[in-house]
């Protein structure tokens, strides 16, 4: 049974949410990440992508708007923890994806979500709010778009999807790169999603990018829905039906063979259900010995804990393999698996080309050392 080599820089790592890029794994570091070899420009790349947090900055399932999500995002990766004396104290004055010492807890994890996070105990954070925001907001001159921008709690009109996410499209074709975009999503804002991309990818909609209709990519508006139970999993979407008691084989396939863009509303009850933990998570099906197609998730809510984490991937055993074991995201992070960094996202139009080129290089890495 091969096994992808586990990524053994993954527990040290730490991604400053507001600073430079950091690569841990020992893979990449001679290499610049905006390279790709060959051998990947021949394979396909499906990139699964969460929504909240991830390429949009609010939630409508909680009617979150722009700031109030930044907001709560920033309850998360800022850290600190309970003194002796039962009282809070904070490690460091800025955000990071994971906690900077051994102990450290993030203020949400420990207090959960807090009304005006930045207002009150967390104010020493406001500036990366106000910085980040400022980021966001809509270009100026450009007349509100009923899907594209969103106008904030405090009146401003701000992006609804991240820049970012549409540069990555951009890149990826300038790449050459085959490729195809899967939404992943618990909550209710998938049918906007898939409007407001269509506006921009069909009709030349956005403001910042006019151009995207060049890139000639479809969007399937039809609405997927993926539920997951003790008898297994099942995936629906338009004519669709596929079932893993008719093999997991086959729901691969069918995301492996993925054209454009689409999406599918995954299965919130039966995460809860096993307690926000990797067992119940979103599946995701990883075939490391296909040469043809590599399988990227992208969310906000990936964690090296399996207790708590949002993915659940499934790595075949074998080559054509019917069987998968469940990987630990500490094996697959960094290499199928990005834990979104939404401050970087909305700061840097090159984040997710540059989380993706990592994730490329490190599973090319680690077939060839499980070749080896």
């Amino acid at each position: 049974m091969a096994e992808l080599v586990e990524n053994s820089g993954c527990q040290a790592e730490e991604h400053d949410a507001t600073n430079s890029l950091n690569v841990t794994a020992p893979l990449c570091e001679s290499r610049d990440p905006g390279v790709t070899n060959p051998q990947q420009k021949q394979k396909k790349l499906v990139l699964h992508v969460d929504l909240n947090n991830t390429i949009l900055v609010s939630d409508g399932a909680t009617a979150q708007g722009t700031v109030a999500a930044l907001q709560d995002y920033l309850s998360t990766v800022t850290w600190g923890k309970v003194d002796k004396h039962g009282k809070w104290q904070w490690i460091s004055d800025s955000p990071s994806l994971l906690p900077p010492c051994e102990n450290a807890v993030s203020y949400y994890s420990r207090f959960g979500r807090t009304h005006g996070f930045t207002t009150a105990v967390g104010r020493r954070f406001r500036r990366f709010l106000d910085e980040h925001l400022k980021l966001l907001r809509w270009p100026e001159g450009f007349k509100e778009d009923g899907e594209l921008s969103v106008k904030g709690e405090d009146g401003r009109l701000y992006h609804w999807i991240l820049p970012s996410f549409f540069q990555l499209l951009k890149d990826l074709a300038l790449e050459r790169l085959e490729f195809a975009i899967v939404f992943r999503t618990f909550g209710t804002d998938l049918p906007r999603v898939l409007r407001a991309v269509h506006r921009a990818l069909i009709e030349g909609a956005h403001p910042l990018f006019p151009d995207l209709p060049d890139l000639k990519l479809s969007v399937n508006m039809a609405l997927g829905k993926i539920h997951c139970n003790n008898m297994g999993i099942v995936l629906r979407r338009a004519e669709d039906h596929l079932s893993t008691q008719d093999g997991e084989r086959g729901l691969y396939q069918f995301f492996s063979s993925m054209q454009g863009l689409g999406g599918f509303r995954d299965d919130y009850a039966w995460w809860a259900t096993n307690t926000f933990s990797i067992r119940g998570g979103k599946p995701l099906w990883i075939d490391p010995f296909d040469k043809h197609v590599q399988h990227i998730f992208i969310d906000d809510n990936i964690r090296q804990d399996d207790e708590d984490t949002v993915i659940h991937p499934k790595v075949f055993l074998g080559p054509g393999s019917a069987e998968t074991r469940t990987a630990s995201t500490c094996e697959l992070y960094d290499v199928t698996l990005i834990q979104n960094d939404l401050l970087r996202a909305i700061a840097d139009p090159n984040y997710f080309i540059q989380r993706v080129h990592i994730c490329l290089e490190n599973y090319e890495r680690n077939l060839q050392q499980v070749a080896g």
